[in-house]
């Protein structure tokens, strides 16, 4: 019987040898088989471990000349507490990818945190709890694609944005566009999804590494404004820092007039400025096929593609070592909640994404009306009428209190002949009509079509026999543009 001994990473809960026995048979004895057949032992030397396959352990030294382990074990005593793995010798080093700074997707399924997550948020059970992991690996952990939620982020937050903006407008069809704006970053805004995050019970790491759990977000902290910087004298905020500007645009300059057209087309979806955007051309991922004109593509030249089919290359190298920037909170916290909404989407489907926008969106209360700020709203009431085809509106007194007392009250109605649009109080007249006119107009924005008509585009997607018929939505000419 011949015993190699393998020097394993020293542990210790582990002995830092792992001796296999290979039973060396030099007689034409026969031995039991796997199935209890007699079989004959081969007069060939037994099979050996390749260097590749030794690789989950640090390999002994090998004879250059059979392949084979030497059978020395004094000459394989030595300290390996320091030494750092050995990598494949057929591997390049350049191919050697980088370790994980967030927690592997094997632990996931030992995590009561996430499986807590996942049932508190009584999510499908196509959601496996590898993707729910990832769903909390923030972009500034780890910039590669492949490790952090960036890409179901994406996707998440279109869907979100997608399924908010079609329940306002067909609910609400009348809404003016700053308003419409306002309105979705109140249900799926960044400030929203961080309290979002916080009423699951989410909670977040102080610095990530992978020997935290998998079910806490992982994040890196951006410096606070009184935080000294690393090696100057001046606190964070006080540095001097280039503003970043988001995409390029002219619209972003100081001198340019951003009107209501430009922050449809130019802007995000809540008609904020873009930002985090990088105005360089970026190379494509490894490997990435280039489109001709006659209808093939070609591999990416100067690219190995060995290299790309390793797993985890989804971004070059320089490109994937490139300095993470640190992120907030509220942020980190926005990103887990769009992630998660993709990833409900590419594993449960479109159900199960809008059941979950409703759930967790459409069930907060917003007060629409509390989101109108009128500048002129009696010339706006006036024109309003005009359009439409009503008689000028007029404003009569309803009635009043303590007219000659310091605190007096005015309640005044503005009417389109024997029609009341609007009612509003002040203390004084001229307050009282124009509250009436703003009352008027709100009430004009904030008309809804019966629940029997609003149907969703995105109820009758799919085409299938299920799926209801589509019915025309109501589609207003605009708001007032003063």
């Amino acid at each position: 019987m011949k015993f190699w001994a393998i020097r394993r990473r020293s542990s210790p809960f582990h002995s830092p040898y792992l001796l296999l026995a290979v039973a060396g048979v030099t007689d034409e004895a026969h031995t039991p088989g796997p199935m209890g057949e007699s079989t004959a032992a081969s007069s060939e030397p037994p099979v050996t471990s390749t260097p590749a396959t030794l690789s989950l352990f640090e390999r002994d030294k090998i004879d250059s000349s059979t392949g084979t382990p030497t059978t020395k074990l004094s000459a394989q005593v030595e300290d390996v507490e320091d030494e750092a793995p050995i990598q494949s010798q057929s591997e390049p080093q350049e191919q050697q990818q980088r370790p994980l700074n967030a927690p592997s997707h094997r632990r996931a399924l030992k995590s009561a945190k996430l499986s807590a997550l996942h049932a508190r948020l009584s999510l499908p059970s196509k959601l496996p709890l590898q993707t729910l992991a990832r769903c909390l690996v923030d972009p500034s952990v780890d910039s590669r694609q492949g490790y952090n939620n960036e890409p179901l982020a994406l996707l998440g937050q279109e869907l979100l944005g997608y399924y908010t903006s079609e329940w306002l407008l067909c609910r609400y069809p009348r809404l003016p566009v700053p308003v419409l704006f306002a309105a979705q970053y109140a249900y799926v805004g960044s400030q929203t999804l961080g309290a979002m995050r916080s009423e699951w019970g989410v909670e977040t790491v102080a610095a990530p590494g992978p020997e935290v759990d998998p079910g806490l977000l992982q994040l890196k902290r951006v410096l606070p404004g009184n935080a000294m910087v690393e090696g100057e004298m001046m606190r964070v905020k006080d540095m001097p820092q280039a503003r970043r500007l988001g995409s390029g645009r002219r619209n972003e300059q100081w001198n340019y007039r951003r009107g209501m057209s430009s922050r449809i087309v130019y802007d995000d979806q809540f008609g904020d400025l873009q930002t985090g955007l990088s105005t360089e051309d970026q190379p494509p991922f490894p490997g990435a096929p280039i489109s001709t004109t006659d209808g093939n593509t070609y591999p990416l030249e100067g690219v190995d593609q060995e290299q790309n089919s390793q797993p985890g290359s989804f971004l070059p190298r320089e490109q994937s070592e490139r300095e993470v920037e640190s992120t907030t909170v509220e942020a980190a916290s926005a990103s887990f909640v769009r992630a998660l909404a993709g990833a409900l989407y590419l594993h449960a489907g479109s159900a199960a994404t809008k059941t979950f926008h409703k759930d967790h969106v459409l069930s907060r209360h917003l007060p629409l009306h509390t989101l109108f700020n009128f500048t002129h709203p009696t010339r706006d009431f006036s024109r309003l009428c005009a359009r439409e085809g009503f008689e000028p509106p007029v404003a009569r007194l309803i009635s009043e209190t303590g007219r000659l007392s310091r605190t007096p009250v005015f309640v005044v109605g503005v009417f389109s002949g024997e029609d009341k649009l609007g009612e509003g109080a002040g203390s004084s007249l001229n307050e009282g009509r124009v509250r009436a006119a703003a009352a008027a107009l709100r009430s004009w924005y904030l008309y809804s079509p019966p629940e029997s008509e609003i149907m969703l585009p995105s109820e009758v997607e799919g085409g299938g026999a299920d799926k209801m018929a589509w019915k025309p939505q109501m589609v207003d000419i605009g708001e007032i543009v003063t």
